[in-house]
């Protein structure tokens, strides 16, 4: 099943996709209003009930695509978890999973700009695997850390490299106003049951830029989820940003940043195109 949030007519909503369109849930669950909410009351089984063999209420033409959360509790992102990201970027494996955060007002939906800021040109791409929490839980253990999961989607981590650099923390080039894009969708685990066999594709105008395997993961995503959970509770709705692979544009020669016109991607196998124009800030 895969799940969206969307915004049509000015009124946010969120549903079910379908090859048809996208079959509205916040009509059918009024006392649900959102898609963190739906996770919150384990109402997924109820979601795809309600709307199995149902046609759409609206084409996807015809809504604005909103971060598959807009509104969770937290982004935990995580750095260097890639080892060819690592070398390319000069550092050291770290025994412990790289973390900072992200925050909900920086996110931007499937097809909205990301938005390049006015104090910097170095706006970089960094395809990622989001993973969506569905069960909350603390101290959860890494064998059962994928019971957890509601679903997965796609995440560029926009990064304005300047401002990551002013100091030895990554938060002030991570979380600029529309420079994380999330989506187009959530798609269960289902769908996906082994998540570390996904392929992950960035494009830039349509050029490749980016290409890996989630397998290559330092930290895989169980530990992550236990890692995390030991620190603080895990909630329905909390999203954890998995980390990009090497070909960043900082690290090209020249390097290659992201401008006004541009049209990214990112591809991940089993969930879809995750595409935004670029922006500037106005």
């Amino acid at each position: 099943m895969k799940l969206i949030s969307y915004i049509h007519d000015g009124v946010s909503s969120y549903g079910v996709v379908k090859p048809d369109g996208v079959v509205d849930l916040a009509s059918r669950l009024p006392a649900i209003p959102d898609l963190r909410s739906l996770l919150a009351v384990e109402k997924l089984a109820d979601a795809a009930s309600l709307t199995e063999g149902a046609p759409a209420d609206l084409p996807l033409s015809a809504i604005d695509f909103a971060p598959v959360i807009p509104n969770p509790d937290k982004i935990i992102c995580v750095g260097l978890n890639y080892r060819d990201h690592i070398e390319e970027t000069g550092r050291a494996v770290s025994d412990k999973p790289v973390l900072f955060a992200r925050f909900s007002g920086s996110q931007v939906g499937h097809q909205r700009p990301m938005i390049r800021p006015a104090v910097s040109q170095r706006l970089d791409y960094e395809g990622e695997l989001a993973v969506i929490i569905g069960r909350p839980g603390r101290h959860i253990r890494a064998g059962s850390a994928l019971a957890h999961v509601a679903g997965y989607s796609c995440y560029n981590d926009g990064s304005i490299r300047d401002w990551q650099a002013h100091t030895s923390q990554f938060l002030p080039g991570k979380t600029f106003a529309g420079t994380g894009a999330f989506g187009p969708w959530m798609v269960t685990p289902d769908e996906i049951p082994d998540p570390s066999v996904l392929s992950l594709e960035t494009r830039l105008n349509g050029v490749q830029v980016q290409k890996t395997s989630t397998s290559l993961m330092i930290h895989g995503i169980s530990d992550l989820i236990a890692y995390i959970s030991t620190m603080l509770p895990l909630l329905p709705g909390d999203v954890l940003v998995t980390g990009t692979p090497a070909g960043v544009g900082s690290r090209r020669t020249p390097p290659l940043w992201m401008k006004p016109g541009d049209l990214v991607e990112v591809e991940i196998s089993r969930i879809g195109v995750l595409a935004n124009p670029v922006q500037e800030e106005v």
